[in-house]
C-alpha cells in the first residue's frame, strides 16, 4: 500500500513543542514497563508512534487513546530466527485493545484489562488484567495476571480451563475461545522517575519465550528486565533496556495530541470588529454594492456567490475557501456584512456552500451580533439564538461572478512510503506531482494529477497469493507504475447538485485512481439538523493499464453500495456501507472515526463479505486504520487541506472499492448544524 507520510512525519516531530509525554511505553508500544503492561493510560486522544529494536524482534507501533479509558495499538513486527538460529524470520501484523476498568484513588490502584495480538496470527497473543498504583509521587508499582504468552513463565494453573490450540489459518480472525484460557502467571514491576526527564524501570516478566528458548534463539537467563527512559523534550522518549539476562534493546517513541496544536490560537489575522447598524450610512443596495461586498469577502478567502435583499432581511450565499471551520468563516463574513449592508437590514441569512451546492441557512439577528461580540460566552449565546435550516432557493438570488481565475495549477514534491508489500515490507518513492483544476461552473469541475517518480523503474515486489475464484482487483496493484514514466494518477470531471429538499447528488467520470477509471453516481439524504444521513452510490469501474496512462485493460465491473452515516455528537462518526465490491463479493464495511474540532480525524474500519477467509488470503478480511491531518494544525495558518493516510494490514482483493475523492458526506456535513458547523461553533468569533 502507498502512504503519504511527509506531512505526517512532520506532524509527529512537531509534537516536540506540543505537549509533555508522561507515559512510559513498552517495547510493544503500549503503556507499561519494558515488556509488561501497566494500567496507566495516555491522555485522551494521544497518538504515539514508536520503533523498538532488539536482536530477535523489531517493532513499529502506532497507538491511539480512543477514549479516556479505551486505547488501541497497531503493530508491525519483524521477528527474526523464528524457527532457530540462522533461519528466516517473518513479518507479522497485530492489533491490541485495552480498557481501564477502574481509576486510581487514594487507596485503590488503577485497573486495566487488555487483549494483545487478538487480531492477527497470534504470535504475540495474550490477555491480561493489571493494576498500577503510585506509592510515592515518583514511584509507580504494577502487578498483573497474564494469559497466553503472558502466562508462560511459572504458571499458577488454568482457572478458566485449558487454552485450545490456535488455528489461525490465514490469520486475521478473532479466536474468542482462547481469551483468558490456559495457564495464568504473575508479572509486575516498578517505574521510578529519577527526574523530570529520566525514569528507571524494572520488571518481572511472565513471558518465558518458550518458542525462542526451545529453538536456541534466546538465552533466557533471568525473568528480570531493567531499563531506562529518557525524555529529552516533550513528545519524545528514548529507551534502553537489558532483557532476560542476555539481550540489549532500544526504542524511540514520538507522541502528539490532536486536541492541542503548536499555535492554539492559530496564526490567522484578527477579524474586523462588528460595525453597529446605526453607524452605517443609509444607502440603497445596487449591483455595485455586490461588487464591493465580494471584494471585502475575498480578503478573508470567502467567495460571494449571490445575494437577496428582501425588506429587512439579507440572504447571502458564499463559499469558504480558507477556513476549516464553516462557523469561523461565517463569523468573518458576518462582520464584513455588518459594515457593508444598509442600516435597515436587521436579519442576516448566511448560506455556506461547497462544490457549488448550498449546505444550510443560518439566520442571525444583526443587533444581537453587536451585543454579544465582546461577551465571554458570546459563541454559546449566539448559537442559542441562531436558527439553522435548509438553504433557500437559487431562483431569487442575484448571482455574483467569481473574479478569481477558473484555472489553477501547481507543482509540489511528494514522498510516499509503500509498506506491508509482500517480501518488501518498506519501500519508498519520491517525485513531483503536477496538479490542475478547471472550474467550468462552481458545481462542475475538471481536475487531475500527473505524477513523476525520481526513482525510475521500480522492482516488482513478490507477494504470496492465495488461489481463488475472484478476479485480482487489488493484488495486481504492484504491477502499476513500474516503468517510472509519468503517471496520470487521476483525471475526473465531477458535477455536484442539490436534487431536492435534504437531497444531494454527485456524478463523476474519468480516471478515479491509479488502478481504475469509469463513471460514478451518488445521491445522499442529509437533513441539516439530523445526525443521520443515508446515501447510495453506483460505480462502473474499468481497470487501467499498468503504465497508468490513458489505456484500459480488459476488466470492468459494476459496484454499488447503500451507506448510513451517524454523528454521535461527541466527535465520533459511524459509517456502514452495504453492497457489491470490485471482485464481485458482497458484504458490508463498518467504520468508526473520531473527529476533533481542529480537523484531525482518526478512525478504524473492517469489511466482511461472502469471500471466504481462505480465498481472501493472509489477514482473512480487509481492515485498517486511517488518519486525516489538517494542514492548519501543522502550519497554524488557516487552510482546508488535509493529508490523508490509510494503513491497511494487507491489500487484498476482498472488500475492495474504487478510491474516490469528494464523496458527498465529506462535502455536506461541515455545513450542517448536526455536523461540522455545530461542532466548531465556538470558532464563530475567531
Amino acid at each position: 500500500m502507498r502512504v503519504k507520510i511527509l506531512s505526517t512525519l512532520f506532524a509527529l516531530f512537531s509534537a516536540t513543542s506540543i505537549g509533555a509525554q508522561e507515559t512510559t511505553f513498552t517495547l510493544l508500544g503500549t503503556p507499561g514497563l519494558i515488556e509488561m503492561p501497566s494500567a496507566r493510560s495516555e491522555p485522551d486522544a494521544e497518538i504515539s508512534a514508536s520503533y523498538t529494536y532488539w536482536r530477535l524482534q523489531q517493532k513499529t507501533n502506532l497507538s491511539f487513546q480512543i477514549t479516556p479509558r479505551l486505547s488501541g495499538t497497531f503493530r508491525y513486527s519483524g521477528i527474526e530466527e523464528r524457527t532457530g538460529p540462522g533461519t528466516e524470520g517473518t513479518f507479522d501484523r497485530s492489533f491490541d485493545l485495552r480498557y481501564r476498568i477502574l481509576d486510581e484513588t487514594k487507596y485503590r490502584p488503577a485497573v486495566a484489562i487488555g487483549f494483545q495480538d487478538f487480531l492477527g496470527t497470534g504470535i504475540l497473543s495474550g490477555e491480561y488484567i493489571v493494576a498500577t498504583k503510585a506509592v510515592t509521587p515518583n514511584i509507580d508499582v504494577t502487578a498483573g495476571l497474564g494469559w497466553g504468552r503472558l502466562g508462560s513463565r511459572d504458571p499458577l494453573g488454568q482457572p478458566f480451563g485449558s487454552r485450545p490450540a490456535r488455528d489461525f489459518g490465514v490469520g486475521g480472525e478473532i479466536e474468542t475461545n482462547q481469551f483468558f484460557k490456559g495457564d495464568v502467571a504473575i508479572f509486575g514491576g516498578l517505574d521510578y522517575r529519577v527526574s523530570e526527564k529520566l525514569s528507571f524501570q524494572a520488571e518481572y516478566s511472565s513471558d518465558a519465550y518458550i518458542r525462542e528458548t526451545g529453538n536456541g534463539s534466546l538465552d533466557d537467563n533471568s525473568p528480570v528486565n531493567v531499563g531506562l527512559t529518557y525524555r529529552p523534550t516533550p513528545g519524545v522518549a528514548l529507551s534502553a533496556s537489558y532483557l532476560y539476562g542476555s539481550e540489549l534493546a532500544a526504542g524511540v517513541t514520538l507522541s502528539l495530541n490532536p486536541k492541542t496544536r503548536a499555535a492554539p490560537s492559530g496564526l490567522e489575522t484578527a477579524p474586523q470588529p462588528i460595525t453597529p447598524r446605526t453607524s452605517v450610512a443609509a444607502a440603497s443596495w445596487t449591483g455595485s454594492s455586490n461588487d464591493n461586498l465580494a471584494r471585502a469577502l475575498a480578503t478573508e478567502g470567502i467567495v460571494l456567490n449571490g445575494t437577496e435583499i428582501r425588506g429587512s432581511t439579507a440572504r447571502v450565499r458564499y463559499t469558504n475557501d480558507r477556513y476549516r471551520s464553516e462557523a469561523q468563516a461565517m463569523g468573518r463574513a458576518a462582520r464584513i456584512l455588518s459594515a457593508q449592508l444598509p442600516p435597515n437590514i436587521t436579519t442576516l441569512v448566511m448560506e455556506p456552500s461547497q462544490k457549488g451546492i448550498p449546505l444550510s441557512a443560518t439566520t442571525l439577528n444583526r443587533d444581537t451580533l453587536q451585543v454579544l461580540e465582546n461577551r465571554a460566552d458570546a459563541a454559546a449565546a449566539l448559537q442559542r439564538t441562531a436558527s439553522v435550516t435548509e438553504a433557500g432557493s437559487n431562483r431569487t438570488l442575484t448571482k455574483v461572478d467569481d473574479p478569481a481565475p477558473n484555472f489553477e495549477w501547481g507543482i509540489a514534491p511528494y514522498l510516499a512510503l509503500i509498506v506491508f508489500n509482500g517480501d518488501a515490507p518498506i519501500q519508498a518513492d519520491v517525485g513531483l506531482n503536477f496538479s490542475g483544476r478547471y472550474e467550468i461552473q462552481p458545481n462542475l469541475v475538471l481536475s487531475g494529477v500527473i505524477t513523476q517518480s525520481f526513482l525510475g523503474e521500480r522492482e516488482l515486489a513478490e507477494i504470496t497469493e492465495t488461489p481463488n475464484s475472484f478476479p485480482n482487483v487489488r493484488t495486481d496493484g504492484r504491477f502499476y507504475g513500474l516503468e517510472g514514466t509519468p503517471r496520470l494518477t487521476n483525471f475526473t470531471l465531477t458535477n455536484y447538485s442539490r436534487l431536492g429538499r435534504d437531497l444531494y447528488g454527485r456524478a463523476s467520470v474519468g480516471y478515479f485512481e491509479t488502478m481504475y477509471g469509469g463513471a460514478a453516481a451518488e445521491v445522499m439524504w442529509k437533513p441539516v439538523n439530523s445526525p443521520l444521513a443515508i446515501g447510495a452510490e453506483v460505480v462502473y469501474a474499468v481497470q487501467r493499464d499498468f503504465d497508468v496512462g490513458l489505456g484500459f485493460r480488459d476488466f470492468d465491473t459494476v459496484t454499488g453500495h447503500l451507506s448510513a452515516y451517524y454523528d454521535f455528537d461527541n466527535g465520533f462518526h459511524a459509517q456502514v456501507d452495504v453492497g457489491r465490491y470490485l471482485a464481485g463479493d458482497t458484504g458490508a464495511t463498518f467504520a468508526l472515526d473520531r473527529q476533533f474540532d481542529n480537523g484531525w480525524k482518526v478512525g478504524a474500519y473492517f469489511t466482511l463479505t461472502d469471500m471466504p477467509f481462505e480465498e481472501f488470503g493472509e489477514g482473512s478480511f480487509d481492515k485498517g486504520i486511517r488518519f486525516s491531518v489538517p494542514n492548519d494544525f501543522l502550519l497554524g495558518k488557516p487552510s482546508r487541506r488535509s493529508i490523508e493516510t490509510d494503513l491497511r494490514s494487507l491489500t487484498r482483493d476482498g472488500g475492495a472499492r474504487v478510491q474516490m475523492d469528494g464523496r458527498l458526506y465529506d462535502v455536506v456535513r461541515d455545513g450542517h448544524s448536526a455536523g461540522g458547523l455545530g461542532d466548531t461553533w465556538g470558532r464563530f468569533w475567531r
